[in-house]
């Protein structure tokens, strides 16, 4: 169904595919889908969609589709990426001069769509190359204000919300800060006006539900764009206009109406909305500017308090509680009026009134416990970004300590005290009296740490290993693994936060029966719990030895079989076939227990693989199929590594499973398939013949839309370098030299991907065939060359000097002269000058600046052409020795080139895009690809020695005209040598 290049599509087309989308018939969806993936880098194509939306005679739903598909057109394909512009300019126009008024005239959901596309064009594009969106948008917005359309006002102030929200996480920079210069400059006055008038025309609309909603909306996106505004920095503008905001924030935060009150319990109304959000903007005026706040904070803390006071407990409200809450522990935090917080009155009031009603666990956490598991762990122990009461609750406790420890566990204890005794007079009936005793007690305690570490740091007032024997532990030990659940999880959860600080074999490893019972619990919370506990209490570090586990294999071997039995048979639960906490555990234990685990790999591994076909399926966790290819990864390496036959046994389980999921292209697998392909070709080594089944999967790797897929670039490389170190020459008896070098020339001419094309090729430098890779290097040369040229980053001269190097060192300094001289006369005298003596030094890493040394040692040594007469070349022989000395003696140079920050950012997230994540356990270790070379300073030595036996006298006479210091150095490399210069 895809169209040729030069055929144009029609609306009709793009129609009647995109209704083919909604279709439940993935042969009617697939093949719509795939059709419109080929018309998105046609020209005209953002164009059709943006007419779609405008045709009054197309159904609304393919209008919302053709919006949709836009958006994520935009997202893809309107930043350049490595000067390849996949739009042309026509359609940037075209979508630039229709868009604003395309989108203030459409209905909510495409209004919505499109917003965010002006916010992602206006990333790539505002102020530099599209100046006038800002002042178009004001003219509509005074435009609107005149009419009183709050519907465009809302549009507007929605847009402009989406395009200043990257202000609030993006590093700062000069650049940024001219952009948000020039945004206060254009809009800010007339933002701040715009602002006044809306506040002023609530009670006007106070009782007409339909404006009344849409005004608060607006007041919504304004205190967002305000939020933004000064999320770098404090805005002179907005510091002399202090009192306007902060005034009608305080007249906002007072505002209750009947009409503004939504039925839903659960759902924020726009009142809502607004509060919280003001309550974040006072939050962050607290903490970064409250030098200039100060005179608010106690107006602010007044009414804070008072609408705490005022909201129950209610779903709805739970953001603005948060938010509520963390302002004050913001303000207890850095020690802000104190005054207020200090008398023990007010803290008893806190308690009494803000944090344990807000600590308690309500009807709402006992539905999420029960009908939604995941969420309720994701906000109970991973600590996930959406606040919680309870969490707010229990921050304000631990902000509160860090001022007022001793009086905070006075003024607690007792509430403690309190609620224990009350859960013993009943404990069927009053079990969440002893869940907030546990929680208070645990935000009392916990001073610092993290979900990774755990706590590092606690209160030296109350023992946290008594706490445990005389309030938890009954809940582990009683026999029913089921009864009262709640109670059964915080008693896990202690486990895990204090894991550091309980001992070793009077707690942890006393109560590992009784954690691993409770995996066979049904309910989802208690066998995930149990799972984290395991994971988490096998990955402590010796403190003596930060690099071994502090729990042994012989602490556990004895419950292994049933550890791991439990671990898998959490599987069997609904709603945890794919447990994550389960599999990550069972990774933990893998590693710890390694060949321990050999006689049980009959039974496990099964397991493994049957799950691995069973989520290829219809991949849905991605966290739980990372561990399960993980777990994969190290079973291979476990196996493989006490007998070399075990990787025949895994070929033949997992090639049919692997085929499947190649076939139907699973995109979310096929980076895994890549990686552990790469771990099992390697256990065969260079001399070993590899099964017939690789090679013929190799050409498929090739194919070019397999390398469209940025997630699939880091494990296609690593499985193509362990088909060049294994079997390159049965790669060039089959023919595919050539194409993988097409794929080298695919991937150097990308600044965040060129890193790849350079393992390719040193592989192949060190690995394949010289005979048969020599006829291609000119062009290779020539593709590195063109490169520099146009594209020079500090990444790729780094990854050029390795790869200069290696071809030194493998095919001569003589061979490579003659190469780079036949590219240009004179050009080899620039290598050396422009690249090996002025950027050597910044090459990184023990293993590449050893193979640079190496490189540079042969260039000087093996050259002849240096003491030739008919060259020049003598005079950089000096200056490249003495380079070569400040790379083994001097700090590495950390300087950039020009503009290269944002190529260094994409290098550190490769291994990080879009649904692809590196497996550890499938990673091999970085390769020396000079090993048979051992001190590179001896090396040098030693080679400088036979050199001047053919040259006598000269090198002598070189040396004596470098620097005193890289001289003695020198010296000292030859005594370790044990050689001399004649």
């Amino acid at each position: 169904m895809a169209a040729s290049n030069g055929q144009q599509i029609s609306i009709e087309q793009l129609t009647n595919c995109l209704i083919q989308t909604l279709s439940a018939d993935l042969n009617v969806r697939k093949p719509a889908e795939n059709f419109i993936e080929s018309c998105s880098n046609k020209p005209g194509y953002s164009q059709h969609l943006l007419q779609l939306i405008q045709r009054p005679d197309i159904d609304p739903t393919v209008k919302l589709c053709a919006a949709i598909a836009f958006k994520n057109f935009i997202k893809k394909y309107w930043t350049v990426d490595d000067d390849i512009d996949a739009i042309n300019a026509n359609d940037r126009i075209y979508c630039k001069n229709i868009i604003i008024d395309l989108m203030l005239n459409s209905d909510k959901k495409i209004q919505k769509q499109l917003s965010e596309a002006v916010s992602l064009i206006g990333k790539a594009d505002f102020p530099e190359k599209w100046p006038n969106l800002l002042e178009n948008m004001m003219v509509k917005l005074n435009e609107s204000c005149q009419q009183y359309n709050f519907n465009i006002i809302t549009g507007i102030l929605q847009t402009v919300d989406s395009l200043f929200k990257r202000y609030q996480y993006e590093a700062k920079s000069e650049k940024l800060w001219q952009e948000i210069k020039f945004v206060l400059d254009t809009f800010a006055k007339t933002f701040t006006e715009l602002f006044v008038w809306i506040v002023k025309l609530i009670p006007e609309h106070l009782n007409n539900v339909q404006n009344i909603q849409v005004i608060i909306q607006s007041l919504v996106f304004c205190s967002e764009i305000f939020y933004s505004l000064n999320s770098q920095d404090l805005a002179e503008f907005f510091e002399d206009n202090m009192n306007v905001w902060m005034t009608h924030f305080i007249q906002l935060f007072q505002l209750n109406s009947k009409t503004l009150v939504t039925d839903s319990d659960d759902e924020m109304g726009v009142l809502e909305q607004l509060k919280s959000q003001i309550c974040e903007n006072i939050t962050m005026f607290a903490e970064k500017y409250n030098e200039e706040f100060d005179p608010y904070l106690p107006g602010f803390i007044s009414q804070v308090w008072t609408l705490l006071d005022s909201l129950d407990t209610k779903a709805k409200y739970d953001i603005l509680v948060s938010n509520a809450i963390r302002f004050l522990c913001i303000v207890a935090d850095r020690g802000l009026h104190k005054e207020i917080f200090e008398k023990e009155q007010i803290l008893q009031q806190l308690c009494s009134r803000v944090i344990i009603p807000n600590m308690r666990f309500r009807e709402s956490d006992e539905e999420l416990f029960e009908d939604n598991p995941e969420e309720y762990i994701r906000r109970d122990v991973e600590g996930a970004d959406i606040q919680t009461r309870r969490r707010a609750a229990c921050d304000l406790v631990k902000a509160l300590s860090k001022h007022f420890e001793k009086i905070m566990t006075e003024v607690f204890s007792k509430y403690i005290e309190t609620m224990l005794m009350n859960y013993s007079q009943n404990p069927q009936q009053n079990w969440k009296s002893k869940n907030a005793a546990i929680y208070l007690i645990t935000s009392l305690v916990v001073k610092g740490g993290s979900v990774r570490l755990g706590t590092t740091s606690t209160s030296d007032l109350i023992n946290i290993s008594s706490f445990f024997n005389n309030v938890i532990r009954t809940d582990l030990e009683r026999p029913d693994i089921n009864e009262m659940p709640v109670l059964k999880a915080d008693a896990l959860k202690y486990i895990i936060i204090f894991r550091n600080q309980l001992p070793v074999h009077e707690i942890l490893l006393a109560m590992m029966p009784h954690i691993i019972r409770h995996l066979s619990s049904p309910i989802v919370v208690i066998h995930s719990y149990s799972a984290i506990c395991i994971e988490k209490i096998a990955t402590l570090r010796d403190s003596n030895n930060l690099s071994s586990p502090l729990i042994k294999p012989e602490n556990i071997s004895q419950l292994s079989l049933q550890l791991l039995e439990g671990l898998f048979g959490v599987w069997q639960f609904p709603g945890s076939q794919e447990n994550e906490y389960s599999i990550k555990a069972i990774l933990r234990i893998f590693s710890l227990l390694r060949e321990q685990l050999l006689p049980y790999f009959n039974v496990l591994l099964p397991k493994l693989t049957e799950k691995v076909a069973q989520v290829a399926k219809n991949p849905s966790k991605p966290n739980f199929n990372h561990y399960l290819f993980e777990t994969l990864s190290i079973s291979i390496r476990i196996a493989c590594s006490k007998s070399a036959a075990s990787v025949h046994s895994f070929e033949n389980v997992l090639f049919p499973i692997f085929q499947t999921i190649l076939v139907q292209d699973i995109q979310e697998f096929t980076p895994y398939v890549f990686q552990i392909l790469a771990l099992l070709l390697e256990n065969y080594g260079t001399t070993e013949p590899v099964p017939e089944p690789y090679m013929e999967l190799f050409p498929f790797l090739l194919v070019p839309l397999l390398w469209e897929r940025p997630a699939n670039y880091g494990p296609l490389t690593r499985l193509i370098q362990s088909f060049v170190k294994c079997c390159s020459n049965e790669i060039i008896k089959i023919g595919k030299l050539e194409p993988l070098l097409g794929v080298f020339q695919k991937l150097i001419s990308s600044k965040s991907n060129d890193h790849f094309a350079f393992k390719i090729v040193d592989n192949l430098i060190i690995f394949a065939d010289s005979a048969a890779i020599m006829p291609l290097m000119k062009q290779v040369f020539f593709i590195l060359f063109q490169r520099l040229t146009h594209a020079k980053t500090t990444k790729y001269v780094r990854s050029l000097l390795k790869f200069f190097s290696l071809f030194v060192h493998k095919f001569g300094a003589k061979i490579f002269y003659e190469l780079v001289e036949s590219l240009q006369s004179k050009l080899f005298r620039m290598v050396l000058e422009k690249l090996f003596i002025a950027d050597a030094q910044k090459v990184t890493g023990v293993i590449d600046r050893k193979t640079v040394c190496i490189g540079m040692t042969d260039i000087l040594t093996d050259l002849d052409r240096f003491f030739s007469t008919t060259d020049d070349l003598i005079t950089l022989w000096a200056p490249l020795l003495q380079c070569l000395i400040a790379v083994f003696e001097l700090p590495q140079d950390k300087t950039d080139q020009v503009e290269d920050h944002f190529v260094e950012i994409e290098e550190m997230n490769v291994g990080y895009q879009a649904s692809y994540s590196r497996l550890v356990f499938a990673t091999n270790q970085e390769l020396d690809l000079i090993a048979d070379i051992g001190q590179p300073k001896l090396y040098l030595a030693q080679k400088l020695h036979q050199l001047s036996t053919r040259y006598p006298g000269k090198i002598s006479t070189l040396i004596s005209s470098m620097s005193p210091d890289a001289a003695k150095f020198l010296q000292n490399y030859f005594i370790l040598a044990n050689v001399s210069i004649s």
